[in-house]
């Protein structure tokens, strides 16, 4: 198990340095965080969507409070040497402390959104902001709360969907002079509409989220990296493909009263034993309780 809680933030920025544009893909758990970094990314997410839903059963309407994320955070980050990228919501009324316990948990970065405490997803109607002048001071709290210069602050504007592309661009400008290190651009639509964005933002980093089924296309990342975009998101992904799979394997089972049929699509024991390096714990086990049998110590 790894924890990189002293160096996730510069790792973040490597990243973003060295992968233009940075893909980001979100992970629910540690053991999705594993798979993440064996198929090469350089950085994932926890999004709170992910956390309401995978860890609770929730709809993302800001239930979870920051211990519940904090939880999960700590998880991942000792299971994958990948900067964390996470989700802190509005900051549960207390950016500072939000980044402080975000830091200690491991994480590399998070973002902060410009909604309301009573969030909606950054695709569905109905959002509603708090004023510029008020996010600009979340963004203040949260960079008092940093205690490595590194971690990323990231601010998270839904003004798209509500007032308009010159509106969101003149909050995000905003937030990079309250302190924010990087802009989440949400639910733009267009590669123009990037295109002006990040023009307009100059060298300070653009997210682009990617979230299937919501207002923006699934644009590739070299369209994208085109428009001048720095990061590209994949919040839930691996989550939705796995929650579909489930289905059917229990769907399945229960219809035909055998798994037979789905095997084919689960992962061997071979398989998941080699991504949890299964052999070598073991091993380290056996020689652990081989040392107290010959102290005569009991057995575990």
């Amino acid at each position: 198990m790894k924890n990189n809680s002293k160096t996730s933030g510069a790792k973040l920025r490597a990243a973003i340095k060295a992968e233009r544009p940075l893909q980001v893909i979100g992970t629910i758990n540690a053991y999705s965080a594993m798979l993440a970094e064996r198929a090469g990314f350089r950085t994932i997410y926890l999004s709170g969507a992910g956390v309401a839903n995978a860890s609770f059963g929730l709809p993302d309407l800001g239930f979870t409070t920051l211990e519940d994320v904090c939880t999960d955070v700590r998880r991942i980050t000792r299971a994958t040497s990948l900067p964390l990228l996470v989700d802190a919501d509005t900051g549960w009324e207390n950016p500072a402390r939000a980044v402080r316990e975000l830091i200690r948990a491991g994480a590399a970065g998070c973002h902060l959104e410009d909604q309301v405490s009573a969030k909606r997803c950054g695709h569905r109607p109905g959002k509603k902001l708090v004023s510029q002048k008020e996010m600009c001071a979340r963004l203040k709290s949260a960079v008092k709360g940093r205690t490595d210069k590194h971690f990323v602050i990231m601010a998270r504007t839904d003004a798209h969907a509500v007032e308009g592309l010159e509106a969101a661009i003149a909050r995000a400008q905003a937030y990079v002079a309250a302190g924010a290190d990087m802009i989440f651009a949400e639910a733009l639509t267009t590669l123009d509409e990037y295109k002006t964005f990040t023009t307009a933002l100059g060298k300070i980093p653009v997210l682009a989220n990617c979230t299937e089924f919501g207002r923006t296309p699934l644009f590739t990342t070299k369209q994208l990296g085109g428009a001048g975009v720095r990061l590209v998101l994949y919040p839930l992904s691996a989550f939705r493909a796995m929650s579909l799979a489930a289905e059917d394997v229990y769907a399945t089972v229960r219809k035909d009263g055998t798994q037979c049929k789905v095997t084919g699509q689960m992962q061997t024991r071979a398989e998941l034993y080699e991504v949890l390096n299964y052999h070598a714990w073991e091993k380290k086990f056996d020689a652990m309780l081989a040392k107290q049998i010959a102290k005569g110590m009991p057995k575990p």
